[in-house]
């Protein structure tokens, strides 16, 4: 073991912290930040980022739950779509060029930003023409005793997009948050604290599921790759898992609107941080 990498844990937590206040991976973050900063390989990267990912989530997921803020029955209809397609993503890794897939993703949350900063008037007319299908009144009891009410709109386009997300999480270890909040925040005007809270389950869950092939593959290389590897959760873990108990108490203290425009600004930088990664690696 080496403290190499000690200067990861103040950066972990605030990762985390804003990963699970958006409700988006921290892999989005960990990935391009081992690639450009540590210079360490693609694959050694992805799969850090994922298993790092996958503590941070686990504890906000944990934090969410104990405020009763996540839909259970919402989030276990997209998993059914989530956790197959997140093995086909992990499949797929060494079939698909990651680069390919990384300009694909940064165009796209570029696109999904812009949607975030669109008038409302204009979104609603969007949302309208596409979302018309509506499911019954959800009402959600938080721990602190208050009622959430909501409907949760055509869950086909839901699973379209977590199941892209996932096939994404699978490749590369980040997309499926970023996907989920545009659903269930612009798309659906799902109340914020649900939206994040319910999009951390499914991501933590489809996360794992994704992180198996990683796993293996670093226990069986062994050697310089696992070391590395544990050098760098020695730190990244512990970090992860305060930023996801901090992470929830963000979100509860910011209105929906502003956490949209966060998003939006979020995803920019998102988007350009991953197609810099890819011109200047």
């Amino acid at each position: 073991m080496s403290f190499e990498y000690w200067f990861l844990l103040p950066i972990s937590i605030l990762i985390s912290t804003v990963a699970m206040a958006a409700g988006v991976e921290g892999a989005t973050f960990f990935t391009p930040m081992f690639i450009l900063a540590l210079g360490l390989p693609a694959d050694i990267a992805i799969g850090t980022g994922l298993i790092t990912e996958i503590f941070g989530f686990a504890s906000g997921v944990s934090a969410y739950a104990r405020r009763g803020l996540i839909d259970y029955r919402f989030g276990k209809q997209l998993l059914w779509v989530t956790l197959p397609l997140a093995l086909v993503g992990a499949w797929l890794t060494g079939i698909v060029p990651p680069e390919a897939l990384k300009v694909l993703l940064g165009l796209g949350l570029l696109a999904i930003a812009v949607t975030f900063l669109l008038p409302d008037k204009l979104e609603e007319r969007a949302r309208s023409d596409s979302d018309t299908v509506q499911e019954h009144v959800t009402i959600l009891k938080t721990a602190d005793g208050d009622e959430i009410r909501y409907r949760v709109c055509n869950i086909r386009t839901g699973r379209i997009f977590a199941g892209v997300g996932a096939l994404f999480i699978g490749m590369i270890s980040t997309g499926q948050g970023e996907l989920n909040g545009y659903f269930f925040l612009k798309r659906c005007r799902l109340p914020a604290p649900v939206a994040i809270a319910t999009s951390v389950f499914v991501v933590a869950i489809t996360a794992l599921v994704a992180s198996v092939s990683h796993v293996v593959k670093f226990v069986t290389a062994g050697g310089d790759t696992l070391t590395t590897v544990l050098n760098l959760v020695m730190f990244t873990v512990p970090g992860v898992l305060i930023g996801g108990q901090i992470g929830p108490w963000v979100t509860s203290r910011i209105s929906q609107s502003r956490l949209e425009r966060g998003l939006a600004f979020l995803f920019i930088a998102v988007a350009l941080l991953t197609l810099w990664e890819v011109i200047f690696r």
